[in-house]
C-alpha cells in the first residue's frame, strides 16, 4: 500500500466556519496574537488566555467537518494515510480519519504546567483553579508562538516515507511546519490545493489545484482511488 500524507492547515477548517489569524494583521478573533498565544501572554494574564481558548473550543464543538475533511478518510480504503495538521480542532477525527498528528496541539485537551501530562477537557471550559492531580494549573494543550513543536521529528520521518503528499489549506508560511515539504523524497508526488498562490521552494513533482479545499480535494481523492 502506498503511503499518503495529507498536510492540512487553517484553510480547511475555515470552510467549516472556524476563523483563524492571518499573518497580515496578526489578529485572531480581534485579539493580538501576543496577548493570547504566547508563553508571555500566559504568564501575564492566564485568565484572558483561558477565556480566549474557551471561546475557540465552543466554536470547534459547534462546527462540522466539511467535504474536504470527509473525503480524506476514503483514502484509507486503499492507502496508508497519515494526516499531519497545523489545526487544533478535531474535525479530521470527527470526519473519520484514524491517524492524525496535531503539530500545534489540540484545543479539546489541557496540559499540566508542572508535568506536561495531557488531559481531555470534560466540559467546554478550562478555568483558573483547574488543576492536575499534583495541584498544578492546567493550561490549553496548544503549541504557542515561541514554543517548540514536539511532534515535528515524527512528522518529518513520516514525510520522508510519503509517496504522495497532499497539501491543503495552508499557505506554507508558518514555520517550522512549512518545512515538512522539504523532507519528501524526489519521487514523492505532491498535490497543492489552495485558491491562492502559495510559494514553495519545492518545484519538482508538484501538481497545483487552484481551488478551495472542499472543492479541490474530493475529486482528487476519487482520482487516486481509481489508480491501479
Amino acid at each position: 500500500m502506498k503511503n499518503i500524507v495529507v498536510f492540512s492547515g487553517a484553510g480547511i477548517s475555515a470552510e467549516s466556519g472556524l476563523k483563524t489569524f492571518r499573518d497580515t494583521d496578526g489578529l485572531w478573533e480581534n485579539h493580538n496574537i501576543e496577548d493570547v498565544a504566547t508563553p508571555e501572554a500566559w504568564a501575564k494574564n492566564p485568565k484572558l488566555v483561558l477565556e480566549f481558548y474557551n471561546a475557540r473550543r465552543k466554536q470547534v464543538l459547534e462546527a462540522e467537518p466539511n467535504e474536504a475533511h470527509i473525503a480524506i478518510p476514503k483514502l484509507e480504503k486503499k492507502f496508508n494515510v497519515t494526516v499531519i495538521t497545523q489545526n487544533i480542532d478535531n474535525l479530521h477525527e470527527r470526519a473519520g480519519s484514524k491517524n492524525v498528528i496535531h503539530l500545534h496541539g489540540e484545543i479539546l485537551k489541557s496540559r499540566s504546567v508542572l508535568t506536561g501530562k495531557t488531559y481531555h477537557i470534560k466540559s467546554t471550559e478550562l478555568n483558573i483553579g483547574d488543576y492536575c492531580e499534583k495541584k498544578s494549573q492546567l493550561r490549553p494543550h496548544i503549541v504557542w508562538f515561541g514554543e517548540e513543536v514536539p511532534k515535528m521529528t515524527e512528522a518529518q520521518a513520516i514525510c520522508k516515507k510519503a509517496e504522495i503528499l497532499i497539501i491543503v489549506g495552508t499557505s506554507l508560511s508558518v514555520y517550522p511546519a512549512a518545512n515538512l515539504i522539504d523532507f519528501t523524497s524526489k519521487n514523492c508526488t505532491i498535490y497543492l490545493i489552495d485558491p491562492k498562490e502559495v510559494y514553495t521552494s519545492k518545484k519538482d513533482n508538484i501538481i497545483i489545484i487552484k481551488d478551495l479545499a472542499s472543492k479541490g480535494l474530493p475529486p482528487l481523492v476519487e482520482k487516486l482511488l481509481l489508480q491501479k
